[in-house]
C-alpha cells in the first residue's frame, strides 16, 4: 500500500471525526429518547436498534467486502441463542455478554475458512450461506423436548426460550437492568458498531478489504493474501451479528424465527435500500423499514412481506444507489446552488 500522504491523513482525520460524531449521536440518543418515549415505544426502539446493528453488519461484510452472505440471520441466531443458554446457566448475566459474541464469531470464522480457502464462487457463497442458515432454523426447530437441553437451559424447539433473564448490573446478579437500560445500552452498542467500522475502513486492513472488493486479481498479485482478509471481515460481520442477537434476546427473546428466511431476506432489503457500500443507510433503511412494517402489521388485511417487497421494487427503480448516496448527491447539488 501508498505511504501516509496528506490526502490519506486527511481522509482519516475525518473518519475519525465521524466516528466521534457517531458515537456524540448514540449517547444523545441514549439520554434523550428514554425520557420521551412510552415502555412499550421503548422495547419497540430497542428492537429497531438491534435490527440496526444487524444492517451494520451486513453493510461492512457486502457493501464494503463484496460478499454477499445470506447468513447473517444464522449469526445473529446464534448470539441470541448462545446468550440465553449461557444466561441460564451461569451466575452473572454479564459473563454471557463474551460468549455471545464469540460463538458467532468463531462460526463465521469457521464456515469463511470453508468458503475462502476453498476458493468456492461467489454465487457458490450465497448458496451455503443460505443453506447453512436454513440447517440452523430446521435443527433449532426440531429440539422440543426435555432431552434437548443445554445444562440448565431447555431449547424449546419452535418456542425458543421465552425465560431468557435479561443483562444484569455487572456484579449484581440480583439487579436485572430495566427495559430503559437495556434501550440504552443498544443505543450505544450500534453508536459503537459505527464507529468500529469506520475505523476499520480507514485503517490499512479496511483499505485492503476495499481493493479486494474492486480487484481481487489486481490485489492478489500485488502480494496480499485475499483469503484472509475476506475471513477477517466476514470473522467481524459475524461478531456484530451475534452482538445483534444478544441485544434482541434482552428485548423479546431467541426462538428459531432469528433464522428465518424472512430475517434473511430482510436484511438484504434494508441494506440495498439504505444503499450498498454506505454505512449509515443500512441503519436508517432498516429503522425505516421496520416501522413501516410495523405499521402496515396494524392494517387489515394486507400482507406486511408484500408491502416489504414493493419498497423494494420501487427503491431498485427509484432510488438504485439507495437512500444514503441518493441524498447526499442531492444536497451535493443543492448546496452550491444555495450558497450563490
Amino acid at each position: 500500500m501508498p505511504g501516509e500522504g496528506p490526502g490519506r491523513a486527511s481522509a482519516n482525520g475525518r473518519a475519525a471525526f465521524e466516528a466521534a460524531l457517531g458515537l456524540l449521536a448514540a449517547g444523545i440518543a441514549a439520554w434523550w429518547l428514554p425520557q420521551m418515549l412510552e415502555l412499550f415505544s421503548i422495547i419497540n426502539a430497542t428492537v429497531y436498534t438491534a435490527m440496526a446493528v444487524l444492517a451494520l453488519s451486513l453493510a461492512l461484510v457486502w457493501g464494503f467486502g463484496g460478499i454477499l452472505c445470506f447468513g447473517q440471520a444464522a449469526f445473529f441466531g446464534l448470539g441470541g441463542y448462545a446468550y440465553a443458554v449461557a444466561a441460564l446457566n451461569l451466575p452473572d448475566t454479564t459473563y454471557a455478554v463474551p460468549i455471545a459474541i464469540l460463538v458467532p464469531s468463531l462460526a463465521a470464522a469457521a464456515l469463511g475458512y470453508v468458503m475462502f480457502f476453498g476458493r468456492i464462487s461467489d454465487v457458490y457463497m450465497g448458496v451455503i450461506t443460505l443453506t447453512v442458515t436454513l440447517i440452523l432454523f430446521n435443527f433449532v426447530n426440531s429440539t422440543a423436548g426435555e432431552e434437548w437441553r443445554i445444562g440448565a437451559a431447555p431449547l424449546g424447539g419452535f418456542n425458543g426460550i421465552p425465560t431468557t433473564p435479561p443483562l444484569n448490573l455487572p456484579g449484581d446478579p440480583g439487579t436485572p437492568l430495566a427495559p430503559e437500560q437495556i434501550f440504552v445500552l443498544a443505543v450505544l452498542c450500534l453508536g459503537l458498531c459505527y464507529a468500529l467500522c469506520k475505523l476499520v475502513l480507514r485503517s490499512r486492513f479496511g483499505r485492503v478489504v476495499v481493493a479486494i472488493r474492486e480487484n481481487e486479481l489486481r490485489a492478489a498479485l500485488l502480494g496480499y493474501d485475499v483469503r484472509l482478509y475476506k475471513l477477517g471481515i466476514f470473522t467481524i460481520g459475524g461478531a456484530m451479528a451475534g452482538l445483534a442477537g444478544l441485544l434482541f434476546a434482552n428485548c423479546v427473546f431467541v426462538s428459531p424465527t432469528m433464522f428465518s428466511l424472512a430475517y434473511s431476506g430482510q436484511i438484504i432489503i434494508w441494506v440495498m435500500v439504505g444503499g450498498i457500500g454506505t454505512l449509515l443507510g443500512p441503519v436508517i433503511g432498516a429503522m425505516l423499514l421496520q416501522a413501516l412494517t410495523a405499521w402496515v402489521g396494524t392494517l387489515p388485511e394486507i400482507n406486511p412481506n408484500l408491502i416489504l417487497g414493493l419498497v423494494l421494487l420501487v427503491a431498485v427503480l427509484a432510488i438504485p444507489r439507495g437512500l444514503q448516496p441518493t441524498v447526499a448527491g442531492w444536497l451535493r447539488r443543492r448546496l452550491p446552488e444555495d450558497a450563490a
